[in-house]
């Protein structure tokens, strides 16, 4: 669905599996979410909240998103978290992997230099083993020797095989990955029914939905934790609402402003995606509000980042984290604050627009608004150094690397 172009193909594809990441759809998979939640904390309860150890927090934050992933879309994690790092080198080669797609997506003859250079290929690293899982977990679960499967407790990979009932012409009998997400060549593997879902949508929800996740709740931490004032403000709202030491209900996180004052600021300052996102003009061309027109077949685009810190739009300060931004300003109006919002909403492209819009934003923000008020409510967090300043790197996502604390028991 990603590379689709055609707007009519792209709504067929995605028409079999958009009603699951309805809200609703999202909510269902909550006992899932609060399971990993808690074995997070108990592990950085084990491993870091002594005198005199720190937490690479930015990199747990990672292996956290991808366990998260593993949990709602097969019911198990990968075994980061259990691990306490990149075990087998796939979130490593997923950044390797942007780092390639950033570059030949800007200017796609170079993927003919590179990946497919008769002489000397030097393309991306291969991803099979995340296709691998996804292909095993669900010829597992096809068979009935899933074990970690509860129908009671839903998960996405159910979603997608009920999927090719109410969707037959769409999810077919074909028995093949198709195409790796990254390197485009095809992996034949057969599956026991003839009926299944693509493995590869199952990888598109993984690759993209934990990378992105993770950039955004380490931007979080990062910027509230510079911020000793925002820090304390959210720190005050979240720990009068929320019990420490288990999973923080989704009802009770989404009724806090503050919370949600800083996750909108996060999404609006850091976006997880940092690049242009292109649209070609149809035939007929594109007519702007100052009357010029952009003729048809041009490809055209706005960046998440750019369009955020615009000025004319989030005022003289948009180059500056502030979440009190989205809070209601003194004698401002209700009507006044909703026009206000409606219009940040239409700028707002952390996860797209219109058609293209993010399928997996609903499930995004869920955890989002589960794991970090969770974290504050149950540790006092603090940079191990004040001063640090993180890697970042804007390549199509925009990554970090950092974000070192130290994590104590919640005093008080």
């Amino acid at each position: 669905m990603f590379s689709e172009t055609d707007n009519v193909e792209h709504a067929r594809m995605k028409r079999p599996v958009v009603r699951h990441y309805s809200v609703p759809s999202v909510l269902a998979t909550e006992p899932h979410m609060d399971k990993v939640i808690q074995e997070f904390i108990d592990l950085l309860q084990e491993r870091y909240a002594g005198p005199g150890k720190t937490c690479q927090f930015g990199d747990w934050l990672g292996y956290y998103a991808w366990d998260f992933l593993g949990i709602v879309t097969f019911s198990k994690k990968f075994g980061y978290m259990d691990k306490g790092s990149d075990f087998d080198g796939t979130l490593a080669i997923g950044d390797k992997s942007i780092d390639y797609l950033a570059l030949c997506g800007q200017m796609p003859w170079t993927d003919y230099w590179l990946d497919k250079n008769p002489v000397y290929p030097l393309g991306p690293p291969n991803i099979s083993n995340v296709t691998n899982i996804a292909v095993a977990n669900l010829t597992a679960r096809l068979t009935g020797t899933d074990k970690n499967f509860d129908p009671a407790k839903p998960d996405f990979l159910q979603y997608f095989i009920e999927s090719k009932s109410t969707h037959p012409d769409i999810v077919d009998d074909s028995a093949v990955v198709g195409y790796l997400l990254l390197n485009r060549k095809p992996l034949p593997i057969s599956l026991p029914h003839k009926k299944h879902t693509n493995p590869l949508t199952v990888c598109l929800l993984v690759i993209a939905g934990a990378d992105t996740t993770a950039i955004t709740m380490r931007a979080l931490f990062y910027y509230t934790l510079k911020n000793p004032r925002v820090w304390k403000k959210l720190q005050d709202e979240v720990r009068a609402h929320i019990a420490p030491g288990k999973p923080a209900p989704h009802a009770q996180a989404r009724a806090l402003p503050y919370l949600e004052a800083v996750v909108r600021e996060t999404l609006r300052y850091h976006p997880s995606v940092s690049m242009i996102m292109e649209r070609i003009v149809p035939a007929g061309g594109l007519a702007l509000p100052d009357g010029s027109v952009v003729p048809g077949g041009s490809h055209v685009g706005m960046n998440p980042y750019i369009v955020g810190r615009n000025k004319g739009i989030f005022g003289p300060d948009a180059d500056e984290f502030n979440p009190d931004r989205w809070l209601q300003r003194a004698g401002e109006s209700d009507d006044a604050l909703r026009d206000r919002m409606t219009l940040w909403n239409t700028a707002n492209l952390a996860f797209g627009a219109g058609s293209r819009i993010c399928l997996g934003r609903n499930l995004s923000q869920m955890e989002v608004y589960k794991v970090v008020p969770t974290l504050i409510a149950t540790f006092d967090i603090e940079l191990a150094d004040p001063n640090e300043v993180w890697w970042s790197s804007a390549r199509w996502f925009y990554r970090t690397k950092g974000v070192v604390c130290n994590l104590r028991p919640r005093r008080g």
